[in-house]
């Protein structure tokens, strides 16, 4: 019995493969016709493009990160050798003094800066990697979905042309099956995608906007010297 499900299994996916291979075959040689929901695929170009430029806006907040924290590191060697040349400098002891205080505010006030810039980047990261990723997996089984009710409702077409012999009616009500069973995982697929992009572009919104505005106050409170506004943000 286990053999013989196996290889129903294996015929099934054998007719489904053939089937969605010659609808790929004629899609692209411009033979067979697609089915096509033109609002839907114009929503989902935009979360693709979307997501690319999130994911360069990203990497470039990574390089920033890493520019920093270089900047912060040589801001702590730079404030240790003023604060070495201070002790054993006299005549320049208050100068090296307050440089090394100035090389240590900095560097601190840049670790605060660094931990915001890294928040940045984990909230991007979590909304491009996850959030984006899981709607595009939508997206993907609902193209394959689209794919195999376009293979079956072409070969419904075709078997309803043809001939009216005995077993073509039997073929015919075959096809008409698997055509209802394509049809209505197709129609929930294109409703699951609808409803997640909608709720992914919502999701969006709210998390840029605090993930904005908290860069954009760390990055001005650091750069006016406000280090009163950078420890709130």
């Amino acid at each position: 019995q286990a053999a013989a499900v196996r290889a129903e299994n294996l015929k099934t996916w054998s007719v489904k493969t053939y089937k969605c291979t010659k609808q790929i075959l004629s899609e692209r040689l411009g033979k067979g016709s697609k089915t096509v929901d033109l609002e839907l695929e114009a929503k989902i170009e935009i979360l693709r493009d979307t997501k690319r430029k999130y994911e360069n806006l990203l990497a470039l907040s990574k390089v920033l990160a890493n520019h920093f924290t270089n900047i912060i590191q040589t801001q702590k060697v730079l404030g240790e050798a003023f604060a070495e040349l201070s002790a054993k400098s006299q005549e320049l002891q208050e100068e090296f003094r307050y440089n090394a205080e100035t090389q240590h505010v900095l560097s601190k006030n840049g670790e605060k800066l660094l931990t915001a810039i890294n928040f940045f980047i984990s909230g991007v990261t979590t909304l491009c990697s996850k959030t984006m990723d899981d709607s595009l997996l939508t997206v993907k089984r609902y193209e394959a979905s689209r794919l195999e009710f376009d293979a079956y409702r072409n070969d419904l077409e075709m078997l309803n042309l043809a001939p009216r012999t005995e077993a073509n009616i039997l073929k015919l009500a075959t096809a008409q099956t698997a055509f209802n069973t394509n049809k209505a995982m197709y129609d929930k697929l294109r409703s699951d995608v609808t409803v997640k992009l909608q709720f992914l572009d919502e999701n969006r919104v709210k998390v840029m906007q605090k993930q904005l505005l908290l860069f954009h106050n760390a990055i001005s409170a650091y750069f006016a010297g406000n280090q009163h506004e950078l420890d709130a943000t």
